[in-house]
Formats: structure tokens, sequence, C-alpha cells
């Protein structure tokens, strides 16, 4: 039964609840823009958590007016309204939440993102009861709060990436690879022949990460190579652990296929080879075009536009995202939006100046050789992009290293940070 509460505390108290779902739904575009360091996302995780908190402080106006946000439910709504089922501990709430997930995917984000958001302690019996549940869709979120927090499920994991549901089947395997479980190898390349298209790539991914240069790092350059939604993450993983003749044949095949030149920007910047740099230089008379290239400059020379003054001011035609205008049915985002413009001219003087850093051969990751103390820099000081292939490096050099979580609470992986230092 609801309370009624004063009308003042009501409009303080959605306020934290509308300002805590907002954030989390920019939250959700911050930890992959190309802008952003960590300390950008300590910031805002700050604001998140004040908020937050007050929610807590209002006790069970808080949590009704967090549940009455579901009944148009969306990222950030069911952020908050899982953050607050599971500081409860109440089934009631925490059933409502995940049948609401189960019921309305363009949810799920929200509610796995409040499983990895809380503390782990704070998990203590609740995972494990959706880990033993009979329902697939429960136990996948189980394991996606294991991989999230990084610690491992144990032996649920071997039967479920074994499961005959490829979401769940693809999580566990996922999990396996985050977690560095090299134990599980010859089962993930046994399930490189796995039907189903995530699976096969899950497998893969994994398998890479835990060790396999052959079968794994063949069925990414497969799945690099053809249209689908993990072509950009295979292609940027065969890069990472590819020796250079690989790499080389790699590039070569996709600039052949010639209908994705922003697909072989990545591609350039993810390989790290210098020989291709003045070809990015040359594509920053491009508007369409300079952003991309600009960074992937920087993927490899670690160059900072914007720290170093080599940007320009954008053009005064191109808009940042969805225009004004009504009638215009393009709605989608700028890619490219928080890049530097790259002023060629200063670019090219500065690649001048800094040529005898850089030698043929070598791959080379934001300015240097990929190395694991270089790797823990970048994760400390790089844009979110950059962390993110750090600690891709970071496993590749080291198999059975679990995956740096780029996405987790800063401060979480602050403190992680200074650990493996």
């Amino acid at each position: 039964m609801q309370r009624n509460f004063p009308q003042p505390l009501l409009a303080v108290v959605r306020q934290h609840t509308d300002e805590a779902a907002h954030l989390r739904t920019v939250r959700s575009v911050l930890v992959a823009a190309p802008h952003v360091k960590l300390h950008h996302l300590r910031r805002l995780d700050d604001r998140i958590a004040a908020h937050l908190d007050g929610l807590v402080v209002a006790g069970e106006c808080g949590s009704q007016l967090c549940d009455a946000a579901l009944e148009s439910p969306g990222t950030g709504e069911m952020f908050c309204a899982a953050i607050r089922a599971l500081d409860e501990r109440k089934d009631e709430g925490l059933d409502k939440v995940l049948a609401i997930a189960a019921a309305l995917p363009e949810t799920l984000t929200g509610l796995v993102s409040a499983l990895g958001w809380v503390s782990a302690p704070g998990l203590k019996g609740i995972v494990s009861g959706l880990l033993t549940s009979s329902d697939p869709f429960r136990q996948r979120i189980g394991i996606a709060a294991c991989a999230l927090h990084r610690v491992d499920p144990g032996p649920p994991l071997v039967s479920l990436v074994a499961s005959t549901e490829p979401a769940l089947r693809a999580r566990a395997m996922r999990c396996a690879g985050e977690l560095g479980r090299v134990d599980l190898l010859p089962l993930l390349v046994s399930a490189l022949q796995d039907k189903d298209p995530e699976c096969h790539f899950r497998a893969a991914q994994a398998a890479l990460l835990l060790g396999d240069r052959r079968t794994a790092l063949a069925a990414l350059r497969d799945v690099a190579l053809q249209p689908g939604p993990f072509r950009l993450q295979a292609l940027a993983l065969a890069l990472f652990a590819a020796e250079t003749t690989f790499a080389y044949e790699l590039l070569k095949q996709v600039a052949s296929q010639r209908e994705d030149v922003r697909l072989l920007i990545r591609a350039v910047g993810l390989a790290g080879d210098t020989a291709r740099i003045p070809w990015l230089v040359g594509l920053m008379s491009d508007d369409k075009l300079a952003r991309l290239a600009g960074e992937a400059f920087s993927f490899i020379t670690g160059a900072d536009l914007a720290w170093l003054d080599l940007e320009r001011k954008p053009p005064e035609n191109v808009e940042p995202g969805p225009s004004d205008n009504p009638e215009d049915e393009d709605v989608s985002m700028d890619e490219d939006d928080g890049l530097p413009w790259p002023d060629q001219a200063r670019v090219q003087a500065w690649r001048a100046a800094n040529s005898q850093r850089f030698q043929p051969g070598i791959r080379y990751f934001i300015g240097a050789p990929p190395s694991w103390e270089h790797c823990l820099q970048v994760l400390k000081d790089g844009y979110q992009r950059q962390r993110v292939a750090a600690a891709h490096y970071l496993c590749l050099l080291r198999p059975g290293t679990p995956l740096f979580n780029c996405a987790a609470p800063a401060w979480r992986q602050e403190r992680l940070l200074e650990r493996m230092s």
C-alpha cells in the first residue's frame, strides 16, 4: 500500500529520481566516448551516487517514485529501480525489475548496469539465486553480474557455456574470457563451430583473450570481413593480436572491399602501422572523415590533437547531430561527436618533427609499442576508446589476465589500477 507524502518532499525526491535516471542514460554514451577520461567519468559517477544517496535517505518515498518511473521504463529508470530493489533486498522488487527486463529488452542495460554499480558484497545471496534458477534469463543476469565484478561463478559457468539457450551460452562464453578462465580454452575452441552468430563471435573473442592465436584469430578475421553487429569488435581484436604479416593482409582485405572507408580508417588506427600515417593525414582535409582520421592518427602516435593545439575550428556547414528541422528524418547521432577537428598543416608539421620516434615495421599504440606498463598508463590517462583497447592488450600480453572493466564505477577502477601498478 502506497503512502501519501508531503508535496515538498515529493518534489525533492522526484528530482533525485529524474536526475539519477538522466545521468545514467548520459553515462551509456560517455563510457564509449572518444573525449572522456577516467577523471571525467569519476565526476559523473559522483553525481549519480549523490542522487542515489538522496533516494536512500528518502526511504519509502524514494522507492515509490522509482517504482512509479517504471510505468515508462528506459535505461535510466530501470537502473534506479533496480538499485533500490537490490538495496532493499526484497524479493517482490527484484522479481518486478527482472520481469520487466525480460519483457522489454531495451531496459536490460539498466538492470545489468545496476548489478555492476552496487558492490560485490551487496549482491551476496542474490547472484547465487540467479545462477541456480531454472530460468535461462535469470541465469544470464547472474552470469553478467559475476562478469561485471570479475568474480568467478564457479562450476555453473562450465555448464552454461554449453547451454541450449543461445543468449545464455553467448554470455557465459564472454564471461569466461573476461574472467581469464584459461582452463576453459579447449571448450571455447570447440565452441567455434557454434552456428549462432553471437555465440560464434563470443567463443572466438574469449578464446583469443585466453591465448589461442590460430583458430580463434582466423574466426575473428572471418567475422571482421562480413557485415554484422560484431564486425568492428572482431576487427579490433584480430588486429591487436595479429603478427605483422597477418595484420597487413587483413588490412588489404578490408581495403579491397571498398564499401566502408570509415571501417578502413579505424582498422589502420587499430593496426598501429606508421606506414599508413601519410594516408591518414591526407584525409584530414575531408570534413566527413577528418575527425576519424585524426583519432586513428592519435591511436598510433599518441598525439593529443587538442592538447598539442593541432586542431582547427569546426566547419560551419557540419551538423553535430540531429538537426532542428522536424521534417528531417535523419535523427542519428554524429559518430565523431567529441573528436577534435585536426588541422592538416599543423599535424603534418608535428609528424615531420617527431618522425624519428617511430620505427618502420613496429606496431605502435598511443605512441609506443604495446607493453604491460604502457597499457597500464593508458588505462590511467587515456580516453575511453583508448582505455578499452589497452584493457584488451593486457589480456593478449598475459593470457589469463581478467579483462579490465572500463565501464565499472570510476572509484572501483581507480582502486584496481592502484593495485595493478
